[in-house]
């Protein structure tokens, strides 16, 4: 019954995440609407984590099959993508490098301002 409720707790805030997407006209995918609903029940606690880790962790176990029909779809459409393959692999290095040096960048700049911070907070 645990597993049911927390399950439920879950679809709802899928469900809120759903209506938000259809009601406001901007282009966010629904699954982030639920997310940043979530994120905001647990830290106002709202809704503890023991009322859906368990179900959540189950989740996360299992989303490697939720990959599966993607994959057999993208094999079973190779014949339409086999043209396209090349773009899209210069793309995806390319764009994961950037991504790479600017998470890299960002994260020495936060370790920076931290730092800073610390020193005025000894002084």
């Amino acid at each position: 019954m645990k597993y049911i409720y927390q399950l439920f707790i879950i679809l709802v805030v899928t469900f809120v995440g759903e209506l938000l997407h259809y009601f406001i006209p901007i282009p966010v995918p629904a699954s982030i609407y639920g997310l940043i609903i979530m994120l905001i029940l647990l830290c106002t606690k709202v809704v503890k984590l023991e009322h859906v880790e368990r179900t959540s962790d189950f989740l996360i176990e299992i989303m490697p099959l939720m990959f599966i029909p993607g994959g057999v779809g993208l094999v079973t459409a190779w014949g339409d993508l086999k043209d396209m393959m090349l773009p899209v692999v210069v793309i995806t290095i390319i764009s994961t490098i950037v991504v790479m040096a600017v998470t890299g960048k960002a994260t020495e700049l936060v370790m920076k301002t931290g730092k800073k911070k610390e020193g005025k907070k000894d002084e």
